[in-house]
């Protein structure tokens, strides 16, 4: 089954702009929809954005316009550029894949990476 590795994690300030990576072991991230969950401390995890196979983005409002979900299936990798960072996003972030094809609920998206720490300091 497909194992998932987050990266690019870090410190960034305010207004700043960080790119994380996800890459994949044990099969390829081209055939699941893709989606970036995040968890602040004492904070539910949410998921915010996501891409499906034929590459359609979705994002939720605090992302939209600031975070860039992309492929590299050249890479096996799946990217999210974020920009304009600010101290709320400062978050635990991981990459998710679901089985289901199509419009996929958040509920659906199984298999997690271990997540790569964001902080975005004043």
């Amino acid at each position: 089954q497909v194992q998932l590795v987050e990266s690019g994690g870090g410190m960034v300030q305010s207004g700043g702009s960080l790119t994380l990576s996800c890459t994949a072991s044990g099969d390829t991230l081209k055939y699941y929809p893709i989606a970036w969950f995040r968890r602040a401390p004492g904070k539910e995890r949410e998921g915010f954005s996501c891409i499906s196979i034929e590459n359609a983005t979705y994002y939720v409002e605090f992302a939209e316009g600031r975070f860039h979900i992309v492929r590299d299936n050249g890479k096996n990798a799946v990217y999210l550029r974020m920009n304009n960072l600010q101290l709320e996003d400062t978050a635990v972030y991981y990459c998710t894949a679901t089985d289901l094809s199509g419009s996929a609920e958040w509920d659906s998206y199984r298999y997690w990476g271990l997540g790569t720490q964001v902080t975005v300091s004043s």
